[in-house]
């Protein structure tokens, strides 16, 4: 039932995609961008998968992996994470998306081969070392590489998307990040039940087969090395997708030059040096606000996705098992549900300014972290739902500002600098969380939603701030084809 709940999600999102053609591209630059997105798009989902599998893993390794060494952990992968993109974004704008996410990819694949070879050599007693060192260096150099993947995907849809569409794109954005969420908690979890000593999932060739596999023949343990080295594979799997099908951009395709009318429009043929791409972000204003609006989106996000199941698993309250059961496909249904309701939001009634609908969905999340603090212990339904709330409004604005407005006011040129850094402070965000809430959680859950509080109201007051901000180019371009009758639109 919940495969199917989700292939049908995946099959509304096409729909819509096809049916959201305000610029009225032919069927073929429709049908061949589809082509270039949906592949690129799905190495993406399944690098979450080959990153939150950690979560799962913590949840399967109980006390051997305590909070504290949790938070840790990813918190230096986050921390690892956001710093990439000061290399890595400008590189992607030199090299291209594709190349990008193919670095990606195979670089996450080998590192969560490594992850899988420790946590083998771990449970089956052939290394004798604590866990915190060996699991954060090798999860750091695994983070290194998904940092490639955001900016390659999003460079690849500036060259593909006009700015008026791109509140679309950033929803098919934010449904990449949910299906990603899934396959990682409700797939990895189902993954975690089939190779335990004694099975939860028995039944079916599948289980059978990830049982044969990845059971330890020498030793009676939970053969949980399964959660990193299937991602891996998978991630192989579209690589190779990638490298057949993937084009940067429509002239590579056979389609004329098209310009997106973003902040590049008008300057493509300016050649930018590294020094250039960052001053697109450290010397302006807008961009610095849309990074700060991502610390707190990071805070959020992963104040809640990672931290959810564990405080439910932790205090067993009942009307928990509903959540943690079925986490990653209410995370992903709501997910996508969030990114469409703020892309759309954002093209159909404000003219395709992101300040607005991000400011609605941090409102939210404010009234939904207040719920939970103030129900924490006494209804663990309305915890649950507001959870699940905040990870539906928190996708929506971390895809129209790192997915949407990061490109829109860097430009195609550089589109992975720009996204790439924003995406890098959201994860100082979750950086931050990990380590405070790691912290914070082993003393009382009740600093839990606390914490997350004020974050959410900055993250509101930041994007009321750039209400009325848009692209200089895009102003012309609403001006001259919007707002007076015109011969058409330059649409390939």
């Amino acid at each position: 039932m919940p495969a199917t709940i989700v292939l049908l999600c995946i099959a509304g999102i096409v729909i819509i995609y096809f049916r959201n053609n305000p610029l009225g591209h032919g069927r073929w630059f429709m049908l061949r961008r589809f082509i270039n997105w949906f592949p690129l798009g799905m190495t993406y989902a399944f690098m979450y998968m080959a990153r939150y599998n950690l979560n799962v893993a913590k949840d399967a390794l109980g006390s051997r992996m305590s909070n504290e060494d949790f938070g840790d952990i990813f918190g230096v992968g986050a921390f690892v994470y956001a710093f990439s993109f000061l290399i890595n974004g400008p590189l992607v704008d030199k090299i291209g998306g594709k190349k990008g996410m193919l670095v990606g990819a195979i670089g996450s694949s080998v590192a969560n081969v490594a992850l899988g070879a420790l946590t083998f050599l771990l449970l089956t007693h052939r290394l004798q070392i604590k866990i915190f060192l060996p699991f954060s260096a090798l999860y750091a150099l695994n983070m290194y590489f998904q940092s490639y993947g955001a900016v390659s995907i999003i460079k690849v849809k500036a060259y593909w998307f006009h700015v008026r569409e791109r509140g679309v794109f950033g929803a098919i954005f934010g449904t990449l990040i949910s299906l990603g969420v899934y396959f990682a908690f409700d797939w990895g979890q189902a993954l975690a039940d089939m190779v335990k000593v004694h099975p939860a999932i028995r039944g079916g060739w599948f289980a059978r087969l990830i049982q044969s596999l990845f059971a330890s023949k020498s030793a009676p343990v939970d053969a949980l090395w399964a959660l990193f080295y299937l991602p891996a594979a998978i991630l192989l799997f579209w690589a190779l997708m990638d490298w057949w099908l993937i084009k940067d951009a429509p002239e590579e395709a056979g389609f004329p030059t098209f310009d997106t009318y973003d902040a590049s429009s008008g300057l493509m043929h300016v050649e930018l040096s590294t020094a250039d791409l960052l001053k697109k972000v450290f010397a302006s204003r807008i961009m610095l606000t849309i990074a700060a609006i991502g610390v707190t989106a990071g805070v959020l996000r992963n104040g809640i996705m990672n931290w959810y199941r564990i405080f439910a698993n932790e205090t067993k309250q009942p009307g928990t098992a509903f959540f943690t059961d079925h986490w990653g496909l209410l995370v992903c249904v709501f997910g996508i549900v969030g990114g469409f309701v703020g892309g759309l939001l954002s093209d159909k009634f404000f003219q395709s300014r992101r300040g607005p609908p991000a400011s609605i969905c941090m409102a939210f999340m404010f009234v939904m972290a207040t719920l939970i603090a103030l129900f924490l212990f006494t209804s663990q339904w309305i915890v649950g739902w507001a959870s699940v709330l905040i990870t539906m409004a928190v996708i929506g604005v971390h895809s129209l500002m790192a997915g949407t407005a990061a490109p829109d006011f860097g430009g195609r040129k550089a589109t992975a600098t720009c996204s790439g850094i924003v995406d890098g402070f959201v994860y100082l965000g979750s950086s931050l969380q990990s380590f405070s809430l790691g912290y914070l959680t082993g003393r009382s859950w009740f600093w839990w939603p606390v914490f997350l509080m004020p974050f959410a109201l900055l993250g509101a007051i930041l994007a009321i701030s750039m209400w009325h901000q848009l692209p200089s180019a895009t102003r012309q371009y609403i001006a001259q084809f919007e707002q007076k009758p015109a011969p058409g639109r330059p649409a390939p």
